[in-house]
């Protein structure tokens, strides 16, 4: 037999969590076609590749990504592809671009996601040619992929859609019943088209952009108990899945979402919720999530939380943080995102900075940022001199100033030229473990794609398997590696119905070749990359090219020894998965 691709001698993983072996593997039409203990004849081969001492396993899949504008634009999507997510899925958060006008969906995405809102909306004007879930689908199989796409649909495109941005995004209004069941029309349209499920959203810091419907929530948030329930009506007789975002504020919308997967007398509802989160701000609520998804599993439901396998350390230019939003002062100060002038002098005012201190020192209740600016270190600064200092010793070396008022000066006078970092979550190493071998949680929220200034987590997949490789070796093993690939791969394909995630006789043959000895302190570090399509906005990457040394997409290698390949993103290689 002849074969497209060999890759010999590497230790073969098949993503069902089996014991991992020396086997050569034969790729052929893009298909796995041989898994041997013996060599492959290579005549006629074309491309070998040797993975003596590499590890050779399925591409990973990221369950939550905010590519939705980015495939667009550059398909190729090489920052995840080149550390080995082979597969992505679209639509989180209730976000979607199937629906929407190109001005709601800058709106929707350019705000909450931090993707510059005029780059969302001129790249939709320019390629937005669908109208339904099955033409957005087929436009997807016409772009030259790098990998291979799946979506959800976003409740708050389906909404935005059907109401009217304005209607939408008002508590007083209530959908009619006609509205409702177009609503529902577009969700079946949808999972007729192969769509994994539907993306929901409660979380109440989450804003939208643009001067129509400033500032308010995105419109799953204005739902009501009657609207959410005939949708998941539809997604659980379908066993497709919801994707929620709880709102942090309100624990008991956390505990409603987890139970809706419970199906007495009637099928379970899949659902996945943001997310399971070691939050420095109130470390006891690390108990709580895999306490409540065992709860839930063991009265018969199919829930999971999504999880970020690794430290969850942001950065910010000036006062831009997301997580800002989820307090007033925070919240008025990116309101006037769009008018700078505006928040210069907002900064300033003495009745303002007192808010802000008195949102900083209410210490107490459900939160995500800790509000300790002794924990948020200064990197880049025209001031030299407050360089690797945090905020809060700034203060102290000023003769005693607030933090608050410490930060806000700073800002004031240096604006986005003050680049600051802190983390947020997930600073406690024995908790993420626990976290990475809990069957209620998924792997996964790496938020690729948006929040191009603040984090980068291309990577997460590569770093969870560097922690699990470490502890193994230190003689204190918390899974094993087969197990954490599985975890990364098989797992969530399988969850989602999704034809990925197995690397067997007769599989996709989307693979990773990795270096273990290379799974290593460069992992940790971050770069940046400017985005062209972005008029050269600079994002934060991942560099790590000594630990990749082979991805595969479809049996075509797209990236070697980390580097993406010329033809990713010019010639399609993935393919728009479709739920079974």
């Amino acid at each position: 037999m002849t074969y497209d691709v060999i890759i010999k001698n590497g230790a073969w993983f098949d993503g069902a969590g089996s014991p991992s072996q020396q086997r050569h593997l034969g790729i052929t039409d893009g298909i796995v076609s041989a898994v041997s203990a013996d060599p492959l004849d290579e005549t006629g081969c074309p491309e070998v590749i040797d993975a003596a001492g590499k590890w050779v396993m399925p591409g990973m899949v990221d369950i939550h990504t905010h590519y939705d504008v980015e495939v667009l634009v550059s398909p190729g999507l090489a920052e995840s592809v080149r550390h080995g997510v082979t597969s992505i899925l679209v639509g989180s958060c209730s976000l979607s671009t199937i629906h929407a006008s190109p001005s709601d969906a800058g709106d929707l995405f350019g705000r909450v996601e931090a993707i510059p809102r005029r780059h969302v909306v001129d790249s939709l004007e320019r390629l937005q040619t669908w109208t339904s879930a099955a033409e957005y689908a087929a436009a997807l199989e016409a772009l030259p992929l790098g990998p291979n796409v799946a979506a959800f649909i976003g409740h708050s495109d389906i909404r935005a859609a059907q109401l009217g941005l304005e209607r939408a995004t008002s508590s007083d209004v209530r959908p009619s019943e006609q509205e409702l069941a177009s609503m529902e029309a577009a969700l079946r349209e949808a999972l007729d088209a192969g769509f994994v499920g539907m993306s929901s959203q409660q979380l109440l810091f989450d804003k939208l952009d643009g001067e129509v419907c400033r500032s308010r929530t995105l419109p799953s948030t204005y739902a009501k108990s009657k609207e959410r329930r005939r949708l998941n009506r539809i997604l659980r007789r379908r066993g497709r899945a919801l994707q929620g975002g709880p709102d942090v504020g309100r624990p008991q919308s956390m505990v409603s979402m987890a139970f809706s997967s419970v199906g007495i007398g009637r099928n379970p509802l899949k659902v996945s919720l943001l997310s399971a989160a070691d939050v420095k701000a109130i470390p006891f609520v690390a108990k709580v999530f895999p306490a409540l998804a065992k709860v839930v599993n063991s009265l018969g439901g199919d829930f999971r939380w999504q999880h970020l396998p690794v430290p969850f350390e942001v950065y910010s230019d000036g006062i831009n943080l997301p997580v800002f939003e989820e307090f007033g002062s925070g919240a008025a100060a990116l309101d006037l995102s769009n008018r700078l002038e505006e928040r210069h002098a907002l900064l300033q005012d003495e009745a303002y900075r007192r808010r802000f201190r008195e949102d900083y020192d209410k210490k107490y209740g459900p939160r995500v940022w800790h509000r300790d600016f002794f924990d948020a270190e200064i990197v880049e600064c025209p001031d030299d001199s407050v360089i690797g200092k945090t905020f809060g010793q700034v203060g102290v070396d000023r003769g005693g100033v607030h933090p608050v008022d410490a930060f806000l000066d700073l800002v004031v006078e240096h604006g986005t030229k003050v680049r600051w970092r802190t983390t947020i979550s997930n600073h406690r190493p024995d908790v993420l473990n626990t976290f990475a071998s809990d069957p209620g949680i998924q792997l996964g929220f790496s938020d690729a794609g948006a929040h191009l200034r603040n984090m980068a987590f291309y990577n997460f997949g590569l770093r969870l398997l560097r922690r699990v490789r470490d502890a193994e070796l230190a003689g204190s093993p918390f899974m094993t590696i087969e197990h954490a690939v599985h975890r990364l791969t098989g797992e969530l394909a399988d969850w989602y119905g999704l034809d990925v995630g197995h690397l067997r006789v007769g599989d996709r043959a989307d693979v990773l070749v990795v270096d273990p000895e290379r799974l290593d302190e460069t992992l940790e570090d971050y770069a940046e990359n400017p985005v062209p399509e972005y008029d050269g906005l600079s994002r934060m990457v991942n560099r790590n090219d000594a630990t990749v040394t082979a991805v595969l997409v479809g049996g075509d290698c797209v990236v070697r020894d980390g580097v993406p390949l010329p033809h990713l993103g010019v010639r399609r290689t993935g393919s728009f998965l479709r739920a079974r």
